[in-house]
């Protein structure tokens, strides 16, 4: 068996393991392309890959069971380690960072143990389509490093319930 036959195996043949991690829709909405995103440090990958969320809800929840890692000042991005070792990096909206924390209302601490679909922040999206450059939502892993196969899902998706990204480490 060649290197390519080993390699297309490792792609491939994984479709019955069931030993990826799978990581759930933080907020409701629209799965977008991270390229898609209008920011270079999201679209070219910069922070780590991923897809992005056009919110339809008012909550961001953790996306997984773990622990927060930082909650920014101004309450729009948050960042979770997963029990299973994925860094993820969840930013709502681009340039929300300027808005001061103004429609964002932190609900989850630092350092705080969460569940898969425990409330982290609530935001106020009639407040943020008005005055955001643009409310698409990244969640990116930051830790790629450690990550062998990353599968997007697409479509539309309600938090704590749908899929967004199928990881294996």
């Amino acid at each position: 068996m060649g290197l390519f036959d080993k390699l297309k195996r490792m792609v491939s043949d994984d479709t019955n393991d069931t030993s990826g991690i799978e990581i759930f829709a933080p907020l409701s909405g629209e799965i977008v392309a991270i390229e898609d995103v209008p920011d270079v440090v999201f679209a070219e990958k910069i922070v780590g890959d991923g897809i992005a969320i056009k919110p339809s809800g008012n909550k961001m929840v953790a996306p997984c069971d773990g622990t927060i890692g930082k909650i920014f000042e101004t309450n729009h991005a948050f960042s979770i380690e997963s029990d299973s070792g994925l860094e993820l990096f969840v930013h709502f909206g681009i340039d929300t960072v300027e808005l001061k924390g103004e429609g964002f209302t932190r609900i989850a601490q630092e350092g705080q143990q969460v569940k898969k679909g425990d409330t982290v922040i609530e935001f106020d999206l009639a407040l943020l389509e008005a005055k955001a450059k643009s409310t698409l939502t990244p969640v990116v892993i930051s830790n790629m490093d450690e990550v062998k196969e990353l599968s997007k899902l697409s479509g539309a998706v309600t938090l704590a319930q749908d899929v967004v990204l199928r990881v294996k480490k």
